[in-house]
């Protein structure tokens, strides 16, 4: 890794659009790649020293705030900084009419989508601050909102996209803060949009290898 190689977070990195956006960031950024499933990590990390990059493989859950909070303090003894945080990390509650969502599920969808995206934003943060550029910060919209059948999910995604811009708006003109970025990914053939249209014809939908290169290019940062 060269001294000016920049620092990413990639939270939901093992599959779906957070694993092709490790894969495009790098080499250009040295990629510490969080998810619970370490397989996919390690594929991910194949893939990303093929390319000439390097990752730092962080296999955890993002729900659990002392896991979290120890990785962040380990990317500031080790590097002092982050450039670019991408919140990819989502859970998706089965759909099911509001008044029979399951409530173990409804539980894990707000802790996923809401609470820890509510904890992370005051851990990472100062990381970004500390960037010698004005760093970026990437979330996804996905509104569902007061749909049919999408009760939790869509509450939960509004939560969470309510707090991106909420910060948004607090950076803005604020010359050390951080950029951050609400985008709009395209329907992509995902385990999540799977898990809403089980009987998709997935073929017509864009890979998330193509949907990362477009969105970053959109912003900018390829």
């Amino acid at each position: 890794m060269t001294e000016n190689t920049k620092i990413a977070l990639i939270t939901g990195a093992s599959r779906g659009l957070g694993f092709f956006l490790a894969e495009a960031l790098a080499p250009a950024y040295h990629i510490v790649a969080v998810a619970k499933t370490t397989g996919a990590l390690e594929e991910l990390d194949d893939r990303i020293k093929a390319k000439g990059g390097q990752a730092t493989l962080a296999p955890m859950d993002i729900t659990n705030p002392d896991a979290m909070a120890h990785l962040c303090r380990g990317i500031y003894d080790r590097w002092g900084h982050l450039d670019l945080w991408a919140h990819t990390a989502v859970y998706a509650q089965l759909l099911s009419p509001a008044d029979h969502m399951d409530p173990k599920d409804f539980d894990r969808t707000m802790n996923t989508n809401v609470i820890a995206t509510g904890k992370l934003i005051p851990m990472v943060s100062p990381l970004l601050n500390m960037a010698a550029a004005p760093a970026d910060v990437l979330f996804f919209e996905d509104n569902h909102a007061g749909e049919k059948f999408f009760g939790a999910y869509g509450a939960s995604k509004a939560a969470q996209i309510a707090m991106a811009k909420s910060w948004q708006a607090e950076s803005a003109n604020v010359e050390t803060a951080p950029r951050i970025h609400i985008l709009t990914p395209n329907p992509m053939p995902t385990a999540t949009r799977a898990r809403f249209f089980p009987g998709e014809e997935r073929e017509t939908l864009t890979h998330p290898s193509v949907e990362a290169e477009r969105l970053l290019k959109d912003i900018a940062l390829l």
